[in-house]
């Protein structure tokens, strides 16, 4: 199960963290890009699905094409987990190395939308206080490893449960008759 899980989650982290390399770098050239937040949580799914391929090939090659929805979970939530952390270090080095004024934009284009949605000076200003906050928290590295873990864990673990669900699969077992 080891080494299942270790190819698996290393094949889905490389895949989310390439594609979200590459989203970063678009929106952080062209911040007007929609639909941003979608193409995330999209490239989360797709490395994800990972998630399912990974129980599937466990339960078919090493378990007898047998799996109960906890092993299955296990499996799931590890592959998660994997993912997950080399997703939270390639954003570490991306943000910290390559894009520090990550946020400084971020707060500015977010302003920016709220503002051409047509909020009101008093959106504007609970926006504005809202976004300052987090950009303090930003500052402190714990904080962006929580972030960014609360960023894409969630997906993982509902693509674990899904993935259990679907390929769950029990021994037939016998009907024993009792007796009175």
């Amino acid at each position: 199960m080891k080494k299942n899980v270790i190819v698996f989650g290393l094949i889905a982290g490389i895949i989310v963290s390439v594609l979200m390399v590459f989203s970063i770098s678009r929106c952080y050239n062209d911040p007007s890009l929609e639909h941003s937040m979608l193409i995330g949580y999209a490239s989360m799914v797709l490395a994800f699905s990972f998630i399912f391929v990974g129980i599937k090939n466990y339960r078919d090659k090493y378990n007898d094409g047998l799996i109960t929805f906890g092993k299955a979970l296990k499996i799931g939530l590890l592959i998660s987990l994997i993912a997950s952390t080399i997703y939270v270090i390639v954003w570490l080095i991306d943000f910290y190395v390559f894009i520090p004024d990550f946020m400084d934009r971020y707060v500015a284009q977010a302003l920016k939308e709220a503002k051409e949605s047509g909020a009101s000076a008093t959106e504007l200003a609970n926006k504005a206080k809202e976004l300052a906050s987090g950009k303090e928290m930003y500052k402190n590295p714990v904080m962006v490893i929580l972030f960014t873990y609360m960023e894409i864990l969630p997906v993982g673990i509902l693509i674990s449960c899904v993935a259990a669900l679907i390929l769950k699969r029990k021994p037939d077992t016998p009907i024993v008759a009792k007796t009175i």
